[in-house]
């Protein structure tokens, strides 16, 4: 194996067995809360004596990210290995990954007494997501988002639908009587969402009949609205777990023909998406065990070395489920 591949099998989230690649993420993830607990310690003015320490550590978490971010790039080829040094190299920087790291570091150097490039530094918290990103917790989480993208959106283009409605509707029954609060369409805007949302900061409010009248409507649509994505959401981990434990349940049966992959070094799946992995006719990859933990074989989801990918025939699996 050469040093690059290494590398990069370092800087990857490591098998709990991989003591140096752990070692890494116990370093990135301690890098990370340190910055983030200085950029918030940094805005309390009675603290300002250590404000010198606050942007020595800083500055070192920040060598750390640059580091990091260098050697990602040195090692996309391994992340994508399907692509050639220069695709695999665009495709990290425009990646999630990528554009988090960019954005953390960008503003430590440039245009850092610009208001956006400071707000900029919040993007660091992002990185959190890094810490159990490729397990059980953020992957269903981001596999229901995905899964449900479509209801999602068509519920958000509801909620807008009726913004733009009660916003221009309350602009024509304030007006006249609140000329300086409601100048125009657009102004009712802020009014609409607070209302919709259910919050009511009480600093708009209609004073007539019938703007009150359309505030009491908004408000009802207001709270159905808002459950309708926390519906969709909800039963989408519903279905997400109620699938995990089938599959965990079901691959103890022996009536039930499975097939178990083990990835070790070499393999010619390893480092693949599930998406990208060629299987026998009539199976599919129904679970994936990492560490003793069982994940939801999703299409982005990259195998690792130490996995076991266990596929079971199509046709029991759909009349189980």
């Amino acid at each position: 194996m050469s040093i690059k591949q290494k590398i990069f099998n370092i800087i990857q989230i490591g098998h709990k067995e991989d003591r140096v690649s752990r070692a890494f993420d116990i370093l990135i993830t301690i890098t990370i809360l340190l910055n983030i607990s200085v950029m918030i310690l940094q805005t309390y003015d009675q603290l300002e004596s250590f404000f010198p320490i606050f942007d020595a550590i800083s500055l070192i978490t920040i060598i750390i990210f640059c580091i990091e971010y260098v050697l990602r790039i040195w090692t996309a080829n391994y992340l994508f290995p399907e692509d050639s040094n220069k695709k695999a190299i665009f495709k990290f920087l425009i990646s999630y990954d990528g554009i988090v790291d960019l954005l953390t570091i960008l503003p430590f150097f440039f245009l850092s007494g610009f208001v956006a490039f400071r707000i900029l530094r919040v993007i660091r918290i992002f990185h959190l997501f890094r810490i159990n990103g490729q397990y059980d917790s953020f992957n269903i989480i981001f596999s229901v988002l995905k899964e449900k993208r479509n209801q999602i959106l068509s519920s958000m283009v509801i909620v807008l639908i009726l913004m733009l409605a009660s916003s221009i509707g309350i602009y024509y029954a304030e007006h006249d009587m609140q000329p300086y609060v409601f100048k125009n369409a657009f102004s009712g805007v802020w009014w609409s969402v607070s209302t919709l949302l259910t919050v009511g900061y009480g600093d708009i409010y209609p004073i007539t009949t019938v703007g009150r009248i359309m505030a009491i409507l908004t408000a009802f649509f207001g709270v159905g609205v808002v459950a309708i994505p926390t519906g969709i959401i909800s039963a989408g981990f519903v279905e997400h777990y109620s699938k995990m434990k089938l599959l965990n349940s079901f691959t103890k049966d022996e009536h039930i023909d499975l097939l178990t992959i083990h990835i070790c070094d070499g393999h010619c799946w390893n480092n693949l998406n599930i998406s990208e992995i060629g299987t026998p006719d009539h199976f599919f990859p129904c679970l994936v065990i990492r560490n003793g933990e069982a994940i939801v074989p999703v299409s982005d989801l990259k195998i690792k070395i130490g996995d076991t990918v266990i596929l079971a025939a199509e046709a029991y699996f759909l009349h189980s489920y």
